[in-house]
């Protein structure tokens, strides 16, 4: 059912964008407007989530560690999986963010003869980090069309993802990567029961709808070519506020910014939104110190109690008629 939700989902969107291009030619809907909008939903929504984030009390100490906490100094410490101060929390931060540490480490739990044994589960680990790398170094090289001229560092990468330079227009190594890894990702979320079982819409709609962006991607450089230069000319009317739709550039492209458009308007509001969130949870960005300094809570305010002393004084008679024992007679 989640499955099928996700697939009849994707389907309107191609439906949506092929009959307004090639039905109605509303080309100034999905080239100006609808980019327009997503983009700034994007940043509106980012921004909400990382301020309701940012403004979150976290009067305490509560990072995960497996490590070693700092305390006597003849007791060596963890400095990257229990760390004591910034430097480490750094340390830690840049691999969990750059290589996935948490998840190499990860194991996998299977029920043999009766008894639990624990496996590697590093392919897993493997498609994640292919995926979210190539991701970021195909948006990156999709910077050359929001500059001009473009930027040495942008034709740089391109050239090194394209080192093999196979076909005409060259095959970037990052999009067999980034085609790979999702459909990995994809089939392993049903060929695995419990993962399966425990799969929801909003699990399987940012796949498909990511794996989409990539086919169509794909389509549009090496089977449907479309003129990048008319591309490019759009991309610097969005950037200067004076965009104009240029003739000729093809339904495909078409399809392909909406797919875009609908992946940013939804990243605020899905599970994608991680990749902020993860530089903001107190889980991952606090130094473990609870044994080196005391923490307080600064929320703490005066609260009037009722000891004991003064409750024996109010209920002192009723006490003794009850047979309770008191302290003063």
């Amino acid at each position: 059912m989640s499955l099928g939700i996700s697939f009849a989902a994707l389907i309107l969107l191609i439906l949506i964008a092929l009959g307004g291009v090639a039905g109605i030619e509303a080309y100034s809907l999905f080239g100006i407007i609808i980019p327009y909008a997503a983009f700034i939903a994007f940043l509106t929504g980012v921004t909400y989530r990382t301020v309701v984030w940012a403004r979150s009390p976290v009067p305490f100490r509560i990072p995960t560690t497996c490590g070693q906490q700092k305390s006597l100094p003849w007791i060596k410490c963890s400095f990257l999986e229990s760390p004591p101060n910034t430097a480490g929390v750094i340390g830690r931060m840049a691999l969990e963010v750059l290589f996935f540490r948490s998840l190499f480490r990860n194991s996998k739990l299977e029920q043999k003869e009766g008894k639990p044994i624990y496996g590697g589960a590093k392919w897993l680990w493997l498609a994640g980090l292919a995926f979210h790398w190539a991701f970021l170094i195909i948006v990156f090289r999709h910077l050359r069309f929001f500059f001009e001229p473009v930027p040495g560092c942008v034709n740089l990468v391109a050239t090194l993802d394209g080192l093999f330079e196979t076909g005409v227009p060259t095959f970037f190594l990052t999009d067999a990567l980034f085609l790979i890894s999702v459909t990995y990702l994809f089939l392993r979320r049903l060929a695995i029961p419990s993962l399966r079982y425990i799969s929801l819409p909003a699990d399987y709609f940012p796949l498909l709808l990511i794996l989409a962006i990539g086919l169509s991607g794909f389509l549009m450089r090496h089977v449907y070519k479309v003129d990048l230069y008319k591309v490019k000319e759009l991309a610097l009317g969005w950037v200067r506020f004076q965009p104009q739709i240029p003739e000729g550039i093809g339904w495909i492209f078409y399809l392909h910014l909406l797919l875009v458009s609908v992946l940013l308007a939804y990243f605020p509001i899905s599970k994608l939104v991680h990749m902020g969130g993860v530089f903001l949870s107190p889980t991952r960005n606090l130094p473990n110190d609870n044994r080196m300094r005391r923490h307080v809570n600064p929320w703490n305010y005066p609260v009037k109690v009722h000891p004991y002393e003064e409750y024996e004084d109010e209920f002192r008679d009723k006490m003794k008629a009850a047979g309770i024992p008191v302290e003063k007679e």
